[in-house]
């Protein structure tokens, strides 16, 4: 797309030596700025670098003072006017894009995200449960968490990374210890994978060993809630729902300096509201777009049958659901990794989903 800029401000202020301020006013400054520079977060749509109105000229500056004023002058300085019309391609996706996080290269402190407040008070509270259908597209991606993904990217929530990339993430769920977590650590490290670990605060206070390890290890360590509310975030008040993320955000920022930034709902149970809660704590939820029945200890599954199921369901964008309680995941995690090595998949850095 072609955009007409308008240098006038840029111009006089590098060979006239007048403020921008003092030239075209404060706001003027600021909007022409921004119209240079595309950096604007703003909708960029077709009206971004028009003419300014009549109106808007007769305000940019001192009272009375016209386009034709600032022509004038720029002859004076022997500045050729037509630098004004010059005409620059803008790429359509730099101008409308929105601000993107910024991932620091260590993530041993963790990472803040900030996103527009969403005004969770008129949203509808009505539960959405979380599961996926057969229906598979040629990539072998749920198309189920495909049309989740569209339908709820307001609400800065992925339930698949939407690319076509050959990376998946791998989460595990830990709302308790079951003897299992360093073993998959050590395999994790092995294969140079990172994992997102969502915890519990009781998890946090029974092994912070783990959780240090966890930060050390290079791993992210992502909010479960400090309750684990077994029928829902959405089934409580808006207070309840932020007090079960910010208590534990603070507990872990308070007792290991980390600033967690990725969010897992209990049961996977959600609303509208709930969505909009969370966001508004800082936080990106992360469901997933791979699961299976693995959380209970006393019926686990064949390992055999677990590995071929992992493996038939592999898929660029892939958001694994792994409970680390189970015995059968740490039997199966090295033999599963090796695989999507072979054909050529990578465990990707979550963080990097987010710039």
């Amino acid at each position: 797309m072609k955009y007409k800029i308008v240098c006038m401000m840029l111009c006089m202020a590098m060979a006239v030596g007048v403020s921008a301020c003092g030239q075209m006013g404060q706001a003027d400054a600021g909007n022409a700025a921004e119209e240079v520079s595309g950096s604007t977060g703003e909708s960029g749509g077709e009206d971004s670098g028009a003419a300014a109105s009549d109106d808007d000229k007769k305000k940019s500056g001192d009272e009375g003072e016209t386009e034709d004023d600032w022509y004038e002058e720029l002859d004076k300085e022997g500045i050729d006017p037509s630098v004004l019309d010059e005409e620059f391609d803008v790429d359509d996706e730099d101008a409308t894009e929105p601000d993107k996080a910024s991932v620091p290269s260590d993530l041993s402190h963790g990472m803040t995200l900030s996103y527009p407040q969403i005004d969770p008070a008129g949203l509808d509270n009505a539960a959405i449960p979380w599961g996926m259908g057969p229906d598979r597209d040629e990539l072998n991606r749920p198309i189920t968490a495909l049309q989740y993904q569209e339908n709820y990217k307001d609400y800065n929530v992925d339930f698949i990374v939407p690319s076509e990339d050959k990376k998946l993430y791998l989460t595990f769920d830990e709302g308790y210890e079951n003897g299992f977590s360093e073993s998959m650590l050590d395999t994790l490290k092995r294969h140079n994978a990172q994992g997102i670990f969502f915890v519990t605060k009781s998890y946090a206070e029974s092994r912070p060993d783990l959780v240090q390890r966890m930060i050390d290890d290079g791993h992210i360590v992502g909010n479960h809630t400090v309750h684990h509310p077994s029928d829902g975030m959405q089934a409580h008040d808006i207070a309840y729902q932020t007090n079960e993320v910010k208590e534990l955000h603070d507990y872990i920022k308070d007792n290991f300096g980390y600033d967690m930034f990725l969010f897992r709902y209990p049961t996977g149970m959600f609303s509208k509201q709930s969505l909009a809660v969370v966001s508004n704590c800082g936080y990106r939820s992360v469901f997933w777009s791979f699961a299976y029945a693995d959380w209970d200890r006393d019926k686990q599954p064949d390992p055999t049958e677990a590995l071929a199921k992992l493996e038939s369901s592999l898929h660029p964008g892939a958001i694994y659901l792994l409970h680390a309680v189970s015995q059968t995941n740490e039997s199966i995690l090295d033999e599963f990794l090796s695989y999507v090595e072979a054909q050529g998949y990578e465990v990707g850095n979550y963080a990097e989903t987010l710039e």
